[in-house]
């Protein structure tokens, strides 16, 4: 269970680090809160998710379990991807704090009817606003 900890500290860290030091991450305007630059869905997966998700949204196993998004079916449910983002699950670090409403409905929505994802219904950033704690 302690190593299971370690992990997930140690993959955030090193995500965060990463972030910091790539220049795609820059103090946002909320108060000294710090958030992503990237603009639109395509940018934002592009940028930030497939570095652990990988660029054909397949998944990955290695030093941990990345779940594929290519063809999958929990996204139906778009509440679903918007709670992971923002609150985080697992290893996934949550991104709420990093990611303004718009980010995350427009990553969703990009997620959702790319890679073998044919999801019609879209995320709005009221929608996601509603979903934050």
């Amino acid at each position: 269970m302690k190593s299971v900890f370690v992990g997930r500290v140690f993959g955030s860290a090193l995500l965060l680090g990463l972030c910091l030091s790539s220049g795609a991450y820059a103090q946002g305007a909320g108060g000294g809160r710090f958030g992503f630059t990237e603009q639109g869905g395509e940018a934002i997966f592009k940028n930030v998710c497939q570095g652990c998700h990988m660029p054909d949204a397949k998944g990955a196993v290695g030093a941990g379990m990345y779940p594929a998004l290519a063809k999958n079916p929990k996204l139906e449910t778009a509440g679903y991807p918007v709670a992971v983002i923002v609150n985080g699950q697992k290893a996934m670090p949550a991104f709420g704090g990093m990611f303004s409403d718009q980010q995350v409905a427009d990553v969703v929505n990009y997620t959702r009817t790319h890679f073998g994802n044919n999801y019609k219904d879209k995320v709005t950033p009221a929608d996601v606003k509603a979903a934050r704690p």
